[in-house]
């Protein structure tokens, strides 16, 4: 199968209701947990891969083998960079063979981040590579694992913004801050599902929720409801990882790496087809 854009992966998300999972990897493991869920639930995947994570990883060598990896699937993949914090980061992952990057222009102010995504996507849309971005801005982080992180509803998307910097940049996805957070909660998330429908209403591409890791599944099915087309999930699948490992090696047996990669892989491989199934993923025929 191969590798598709995000544009085409979400074309019929909107009318049809459902989202997309984005799943992060930052190794082997990670990737072959993603392509293995996906194809056993016959549905299309977004396989991320994030700036903040380019220091575990040799891209030079990784991303060939992602590629083959992904070409050798029976199901629909776009290969994302997640979170690309610059203009150049971008480029980079274009240049490498990626489908879709995402610009991170939130924390700019929205003209600079306009102008940024504007030029991103002219050249992007040349080589069939398409953009998402974003406006409000989800706050948080991976590295805040023990505290987490509390939801500023100051940095809420508002409606008029988006349907601004969509109009300028002719983005093909836009992730929006509606009540989630990157890395863990402090707090009970609440998502603002009516904020999210007037988005809806007001904007004609894939929205995208940031953040979500620590959402129940209702949560998350009303966020789809209410229109949300790609989900980016990553926190809770590494931490359920790590604990598998930890609980394996306090065991009364000793083990092996291997052992301990492949229950960390399997771990995560049913936590994604357990999401996709929330997100209510389709099967996506070319």
């Amino acid at each position: 199968m191969p590798l598709v854009n995000l544009k085409k992966v979400l074309s019929e998300s909107i009318e049809k209701k459902y989202a997309v999972g984005s799943f992060n990897a930052a190794n082997y493991q990670g990737v072959e947990a993603i392509l293995s869920a996906s194809e056993e639930m016959n549905t299309p995947v977004i396989l991320s891969i994030a700036e903040v994570h380019f220091r575990y990883l040799n891209l030079k060598y990784f991303i060939p083998y992602v590629k083959n990896r992904i070409a050798q699937c029976s199901v629909p993949v776009v290969l994302h960079l997640d979170h690309g914090l610059s203009f150049d980061t971008c480029i980079k992952a274009i240049s490498m063979g990626f489908s879709s990057v995402m610009f991170d222009g939130s924390t700019l102010p929205i003209e600079k981040n306009i102008e940024i995504t504007n030029k991103l996507v002219q050249i992007a849309h040349m080589a069939n590579v398409s953009v998402e971005a974003e406006i409000g801005h989800v706050g948080g982080g991976e590295g805040n694992l023990e505290e987490g992180s509390e939801v500023d509803r100051s940095k809420f998307t508002k409606p008029e913004d988006a349907e601004i910097f969509v109009e300028k940049t002719d983005v093909d996805a836009l992730a929006i801050a509606v009540g989630t957070v990157h890395g863990p909660y402090k707090g009970t998330p609440d998502i603002d599902n009516s904020l999210i429908k007037k988005i809806r209403n007001t904007i004609s591409i894939p929205l995208v929720l940031h953040g979500g890791s620590g959402l129940s599944d209702d949560d998350f099915r009303n966020a789809v409801k209410s229109g949300i087309n790609k989900v980016n999930f990553y926190t809770a699948t590494s931490i359920a990882a790590v604990e598998k490992i930890k609980q394996i090696i306090n065991g009364p047996k000793k083990v092996s790496f291997p052992d301990l990669t492949k229950a960390a892989t399997d771990v995560i491989k049913e936590i994604i087809k357990h999401q996709i199934e929330v997100f209510g993923t389709k099967p996506l025929k070319l």
